[in-house]
């Protein structure tokens, strides 16, 4: 049996085992397979089992995000959130949490003053809206420039726009309002439902088929724009693909989880190294398991305490020591 074959087993596996552990750990240990009780039963089934498949769900996604736009930019740095869709989010949000506070102190009277009357609903609606908002304008820009590092330039640039308008919101923001701000950005699997994944899935889907629209062309761009005009690709379309697939994987991401550090970086690399190959027929697919996997992992970190940590506090501790290696490595080469 080949290597590839065999480590793809070994990850499956891996996921399987992962997937076991993080439905059944929690404040209270639970044995899917055995007698449970009613109030077991609804916390298995309303609780553990959809954060599992979001951590799959999400780590996922994220891997590929950041495995194609590593590709797109031929930047080992560049991550899912690169274009600003994360800092769009979080705009949405800051709307949404913190816009009564705005309004009150320049005496609107119709401001929404108690964060709590908003709607569970409210949140990932608004972070979609910001995300879209922000998407928009990348690939309007994107159809005028011609260079994938003024898109980048333009994409990070958009993001700390976007970053300014939150820092006024929050200037102005009630402490109830910019409390539930902050907690969603620190990110959390456990708030998707099993009503919230009848919008999530869809998008996903949406992205992970423009990102198998891109297979071939993103192989060529390995070797830079002009090797992959010269193969006949349309680096233009591809580019667009590109750009749609992050947007729709870590906007959907981002919109229902909140912003999840380091796992679109690190994962892709983590993929390359252990396959020993840059070809995304492999490297996707070894992404997208590895970056499940590892978020699986970190979700059941986050659960052996008695106060759970924050998703993406837990996952910034497996993927900065990648980001911190990786920038060493090109030091010395």
């Amino acid at each position: 049996m080949r290597r590839t074959s065999v480590i793809f087993i070994g990850l499956g596996a891996l996921l399987l085992l992962f997937f076991g552990l993080d439905v059944c750990s929690g404040s209270v240990w639970l044995w899917p397979f055995g007698d449970l009780s009613d109030m077991e039963y609804n916390i298995l089934h309303a609780i553990r089992l959809p954060k599992a498949l979001t951590a799959i769900m999400a780590g996922a996604s994220l891997s590929v995000a950041g495995l194609i736009m590593q590709t797109l930019f031929r930047n080992p740095l560049a991550g899912p959130y690169t274009l600003g869709v994360s800092s769009g989010a979080s705009l949405g949000v800051a709307f949404l949490t913190m816009l009564g506070g705005v309004l009150s102190t320049f005496n609107f009277p119709y401001g929404v003053s108690r964060s709590e009357e908003l709607s569970t609903i409210g949140l990932p609606i608004s972070a979609v809206l910001g995300a879209s908002l922000v998407l928009l304008l990348v690939l309007a820009v994107s159809k005028r420039v011609t260079s994938n590092v003024s898109l980048l330039i333009v994409g990070m640039m958009f993001g700390s726009i976007a970053g300014a308008l939150v820092s006024l919101l929050q200037n102005f923001a009630n402490p109830d309002a910019l409390k539930l701000f902050i907690v969603w950005t620190l990110g959390s699997l456990s708030s998707v439902g099993w009503a919230d994944m009848g919008m999530l899935v869809p998008v996903l889907l949406l992205g992970t088929l423009f990102v198998l629209l891109s297979l071939k062309p993103l192989n060529g761009l390995l070797l830079g724009e002009d090797y992959a005009r010269g193969l006949g690709i349309n680096v233009s379309r591809t580019r667009l693909f590109v750009v749609l697939a992050t947007g729709l994987l870590a906007g959907g991401v981002t919109a229902f989880c909140g912003p999840i550090a380091f796992i679109g970086v690190a994962v892709p690399h983590i993929a390359r190294g252990l396959f020993h190959t840059s070809n995304h027929r492999i490297t996707i697919p070894a992404s997208a398991l590895i970056g499940a996997c590892l978020l699986l992992v970190c979700d059941v970190l986050c659960s052996l305490f008695i106060y759970p940590l924050p998703i993406s506090t837990v996952s910034a501790l497996f993927g900065a020591p990648v980001i911190i290696w990786i920038i060493l490595k090109n030091n010395k080469s």
